[in-house]
C-alpha cells in the first residue's frame, strides 16, 4: 500500500521545487524532553524555529520523566506545527518534504515526532527523511557559519545530555568516533551535580543553572576548602564522568550533607567540578588534534555542538586550547549560536536537506532507532 511505501513522485517533487524556489523542510525533534518544529529552505534560510521547553514538567523529578515527556511532547506538537508554519507564513501544502528525528533518543519520545512526521507526509503526500541527531548537531555550523564553513575534515566535540563524543568528519554523513563515554555523559552529570547541589533550575535547566551558580565562586572566609577533583582517564582518548559526579558525592556526604555547606563552598564546588569536567574535554582536544596531525589528516577547524555547548565557560577554555594546538597553522573554532547548540528542529531540516535534494528519502514505514551509532551513516 501506499501509505507504507515511499511517496509518490518524490522526484518530481524536487525538481519543481529547484525550478521555481528554494525547497523548503518542515522539521520535527522530539528525542528528549524539548519539543522543536522549524521550517528551513535550501538557500540556508531559517523560517521559522519554535521550541517548547518542559522544564517546569521534570523539575520536581530531578531530572527527565520519561512517561512525562512523551504527554508533553503529545500536547505540545500540535501548536508548535501550526505555530512554525505560521512564523514562516506557509500552508502545510507549501512545504516540499518532512523531516524528524529518527534517533538516536528515548524511544517513546522518539514515537511521538516520527509518528507525526510520517502522518503529515503521508497525508500531504510528501517525502519524509529521518535523522540521526548527532549527525544534525555535528553538520550545524555548515548551516550557521554559510560564509566561511567548516571544510572537511573536521573534528566534532558533541556534548549534551544524552552524549559526549568526538568525532572525525570527513563528509556529511561519514564520522570516525575518536573519544566517547562508557558511562555518564557530560550534560546528564552536570544535571546531576546541579541537583545535588540543590541549585534552583532556570529557564534552560540545572546545567545552566550550575554554570550561572558558580560564576561568582569566591570563597568567603570561614568556608570549607573544596578539594581538587579528578581528571578521569588522563592521556586516553575517552571521556569518563562517573569519578567526577561520585568524588562530588563523597565530598558532600564527608561534611555531614549538602545542609551542612555554605553558599560560599556549594558555589566553590561548582566551580571546581565545572573546571575539572571541561579539563577533560580540553585535555581529549587536545589529543585528538595530535593524532588527526600524525593520521594525516588536516584538520582546519574544531566544532562544538550540543547542549552544553551552550556553556561560556567551556568556550572559553577550549579557545584557549585549540589556539595554544594551532602550531602556526591555524585551526578555527567554531559554536552554532547557543540557541541552535540545545536541542531544535533547525538541526533536523538542515542535516536532512542534503537527502532530499538528491532523492533519497524513506519509506512512510520507518521505524525509530532509539540507540544509533553514528558510525553507521556510512554504512
Amino acid at each position: 500500500m501506499h501509505l507504507v511505501g515511499r511517496p509518490r513522485l518524490p522526484l518530481r517533487q524536487l525538481n519543481r521545487a529547484r525550478a521555481s524556489r528554494a525547497f523548503t523542510v518542515l522539521a520535527i525533534e522530539s528525542s528528549a524532553d524539548d519539543t522543536g518544529v522549524a521550517v528551513v529552505t535550501s538557500s540556508g534560510q531559517i523560517l521559522s524555529n519554535v521550541v517548547i521547553k518542559q522544564h517546569t514538567v521534570h523539575e520536581g523529578y530531578g531530572g527527565i520523566h520519561p512517561f512525562e515527556a512523551v504527554r508533553a511532547h503529545q500536547r505540545n506538537l500540535p501548536g508548535a506545527v501550526r505555530d512554525a508554519l505560521s512564523v514562516a507564513q506557509l500552508r502545510a501544502t507549501d512545504v516540499d518534504g518532512i523531516a524528524f528525528t529518527r534517533g538516536p533518543g528515548m524511544r517513546g519520545c522518539l514515537g511521538v515526532g516520527a509518528s507525526a512526521a510520517k502522518t503529515l507526509a503521508a497525508a500531504l503526500d510528501k517525502p519524509v527523511v529521518g535523522v540521526h541527531h548527532m549527525q544534525a548537531h555535528a553538520l550545524t555550523a555548515l548551516l550557521t557559519e554559510a560564509s566561511a564553513p567548516p571544510t572537511f575534515p573536521f573534528l566534532t566535540l558533541l556534548v549534551s545530555g544524552g552524549h559526549t563524543l568526538l568525532l572525525l568528519a570527513t563528509s556529511r554523513t561519514e564520522f570516525r568516533i575518536l573519544a566517547t563515554t562508557p558511562d555518564e555523559s557530560i550534560g546528564r552529570v552536570f544535571d546531576k551535580v546541579s541537583r545535588m547541589l540543590e541549585i534552583p533550575w532556570t529557564s534552560l535547566g540545572p546545567g545552566a543553572a550550575l554554570e550561572d551558580f558558580c560564576r561568582d565562586a569566591a570563597v568567603q572566609e570561614g568556608s570549607m576548602t573544596v578539594p581538587n577533583l579528578p581528571r578521569s582517564m588522563p592521556g586516553v582518548m575517552g571521556f569518563s564522568f562517573a569519578g567526577l559526579h561520585s568524588a562530588v558525592e563523597r565530598f558532600i556526604r564527608t561534611q555531614g550533607g549538602i545542609g551542612c555547606l555554605d553558599e560560599s563552598t556549594r558555589r566553590a564546588l561548582a566551580a571546581e567540578f565545572q573546571r575539572a569536567a571541561v579539563g577533560q574535554l580540553e585535555e581529549k582536544v587536545r589529543l585528538a588534534l595530535k593524532w588527526s596531525r600524525g593520521a594525516g589528516h588536516d584538520v582546519r577547524h574544531v566544532v562544538v555542538s550540543g547542549g552544553v555547548a551552550s556553556n561560556a565557560y567551556l568556550r572559553e577554555r577550549l579557545r584557549l586550547t585549540v589556539g595554544d594546538a594551532s602550531l602556526g597553522s591555524p585551526i578555527a573554532l567554531v559554536f552554532p549560536p547557543p540557541a541552535l547548540c540545545t536541542d531544535n528542529a533547525v538541526m533536523i531540516a538542515w542535516a536532512s536537506m542534503h537527502r532530499f535534494l538528491a532523492g533519497d528519502v524513506d519509506e512512510y514505514s520507518i521505524l525509530v532507532r532509539p540507540k544509533w551509532n553514528i558510525e553507521e551513516l556510512s554504512v
